[in-house]
């Protein structure tokens, strides 16, 4: 175990690029099985959570080739199905919510595929229905062995069909339209997910010669064909990164340029960092912050108090939440934070409490934020991580507070953020890794 210790209260300046983005990655890491054919993907971040998928698909038989630091050749033409079945798949696989995504294009190609439950963070349920019920609709049969918390489906082939999804889960979308562009005739997933990361899944499969139409709306039609061929695919920057820069920069009070951060698929984060006040300038394709003695809420035009919510997109992502909540303690005004996907999100505001933070959680979903308009310095003080993007919102409060700060269980953080504190060092943080 690992912690980082954090003296607070410099202003930071210079300019960051963004990594690939890790929701993407994830994606289009799983979708290389769908082919015999190479694969090369780009820009993938080295993180924990991409790691561990890449780590299994190996285990799997996935010829794997680090090009560089960031890009991979995958060769998925000798597949070792019987891994899936073995008790190290069930110890791999249950150690990371992405790997449910291999379920998908194995099913489609070599007509079963089987998943431990899967693990992750603490952030609430995040059900697999919708993944389940799309691979039925295809025409599997779904096996769950309740004792050993492990899932299957079986199929000697698979048929395109009309399907409304219950939900617009991301990576229930991204699942079944990797089933779905092998299978014979046509299907229609409506009440898609239509989030970058999906329209850049839906991208790939184009170019490896799927036919999906609707791209980048709820409603996708896949007309399904024999095989698929290699292709070489560039993952975004990551958006949830980019915000969390925005807050690093705000809440120091610095001067920072965030690279090449493609504006075009940002959707909402710069409304939304704008309403709280936040002065963001686009320079080309990069973002510059200047520094930022004081920024002040938005209320809505009768004068109420602005509410900051989270929807699938195009609303704002709630991965995000926690640094918007972070940035409000030192914002003039009030703002409410309705945290409305996941159940366990705001829990960590309980140490942002701790440091002298005005939040007041009204129940599991909803906070209200007091700012302090850097009248009042947050204090330092130990904290946990309890998942990825609360563990960066402690982080960023941590550089803001006066005096010295320790986070434990910050591996939930490697989960996510690529080399955080050398990059955090590269523009000036005093931030230091210590082992437990």
């Amino acid at each position: 175990m690992a912690s980082f210790k954090i003296e607070g209260g410099h202003k930071l300046s210079g300019s960051i690029t963004p990594q690939g983005a890790k929701n993407e990655a994830l994606q289009v890491v799983c979708a290389v099985l769908l082919t015999p054919k190479k694969v090369v993907i780009d820009n993938i971040p080295d993180i924990l959570d991409v790691n561990k998928l890449i780590f299994i698909l190996g285990e799997l038989g996935v010829k794997i080739e680090k090009l560089s630091p960031n890009s991979y050749c995958f060769q998925a033409d000798e597949i070792n199905l019987e891994y899936l079945e073995s008790a190290e798949f069930r110890r791999d696989g249950s150690s990371l919510r992405g790997s449910i995504m291999i379920v998908g294009p194995l099913l489609a190609r070599f007509g079963k595929g089987y998943i431990p439950r899967p693990g992750g963070d603490k952030i609430g349920r995040r059900r697999l229905d919708t993944h389940f019920e799309g691979f039925i609709r295809l025409g599997a049969k779904f096996r769950h062995n309740r004792e050993e918390s492990f899932y299957g489906v079986e199929a000697v082939e698979l048929y395109g069909t009309e399907m409304l999804l219950d939900e617009a889960s991301v990576t229930g979308t991204a699942n079944i339209l990797m089933a779905s562009v092998l299978a014979t005739g046509t299907t229609t997933i409506y009440n898609a997910a239509c989030e970058p990361y999906i329209q850049q899944l839906c991208k790939m499969l184009n170019s490896m010669g799927a036919i999906i139409s609707g791209v980048g709306s709820n409603l996708l039609i896949v007309e399904g064909v024999k095989e698929l061929n290699g292709c070489r695919h560039r993952v975004l920057p990551d958006m949830i990164e980019i915000g969390s820069w925005i807050g690093v920069a705000v809440m120091t009070q610095s001067e920072l340029t965030i690279k090449d951060v493609s504006w075009k698929d940002l959707g909402q984060i710069p409304n939304v960092f704008r309403k709280l006040g936040i002065q963001l300038e686009r320079k080309g394709d990069d973002i510059y912050i200047p520094a930022q003695e004081s920024y002040e809420i938005q209320n809505y035009i009768d004068g109420s108090v602005l509410t900051v919510a989270d929807a699938p997109w195009p609303g704002f992502t709630p991965d995000l939440l926690s640094i918007v909540l972070v940035i409000a303690t030192q914002a003039k005004g009030t703002v409410l934070i309705h945290q409305k996907m996941f159940e366990s999100r705001l829990f960590f505001v309980d140490k942002l409490i701790d440091m002298g933070a005005k939040v007041i959680l009204c129940d599991p979903h909803r906070a209200t934020v007091i700012g302090h308009d850097h009248k009042s310095q947050l204090k330092a003080t130990k904290m946990t991580s309890p998942d990825i993007r609360a563990g960066i919102s402690l982080l960023i409060a941590a550089l803001s507070a006066k005096g010295t700060s320790i986070i434990n269980n910050i591996e939930q953080i490697d989960r996510g953020y690529e080399n955080i504190e050398a990059r955090l060092k590269s523009i000036g943080a005093k931030i230091e890794r210590i082992k437990d």
